[in-house]
């Protein structure tokens, strides 16, 4: 992703959006702020509901270019872990990060959270250092039997330049 503003600083605001109102009003500012993208007016908000539509909304029948809703947000927050498919706190990435609720509210807080996290946080640093990735599992895998996790194709999201 090319923007700038897409960065460590929104990252961190994102995680310190409950506790600070500084990291709010940042947030805010750049979610907020607009661009050109295909010569047309667009918000960074708007770019990134699409680029996780993309990356994370396909099999729902996300159309190339489609900004994410609410829904689809909420119906593959729970698929996402880091580094294995335990569905512990500390690979779980919605609960890793205390998102307990995904709704109309934070849904694009916590695509800007993935987002930002892929681009300059500290997935991506262990992306580059230890060859840890972002994977995608299935639909609604907190109501799967034991043999559809064994059985589940799991997606995985990679950094270019990660260590292999």
């Amino acid at each position: 992703m090319a923007n700038t503003m897409i960065d460590r600083r929104l990252y961190d605001a994102i995680v310190n959006f409950e506790e600070s109102e500084a990291a709010q009003d940042y947030y805010y500012s750049v979610m907020n702020a607009e661009m050109l993208r295909d010569g047309k007016k667009d918000t960074v908000r708007n770019q990134i509901l699409r680029v996780y539509s993309m990356l994370f909304c396909d099999d729902l029948g996300a159309v190339p270019g489609q900004i994410a809703s609410p829904d689809d947000v909420e119906a593959t927050a729970d698929r996402l872990h880091t580094g294995n498919m335990g569905f512990d706190r500390k690979h779980w990435y919605r609960m890793q990060h205390h998102f307990p609720v995904i709704d109309e509210d934070n849904y694009d807080r916590f695509a800007a959270l993935v987002i930002s996290d892929l681009n300059a946080g500290p997935l991506h640093e262990a992306a580059l250092n230890d060859g840890d990735m972002l994977l995608v599992g299935a639909p609604d895998p907190l109501h799967m039997t034991k043999e559809e996790l064994d059985r589940q194709v799991v997606r995985v999201v990679r950094i270019e330049g990660a260590v292999q």
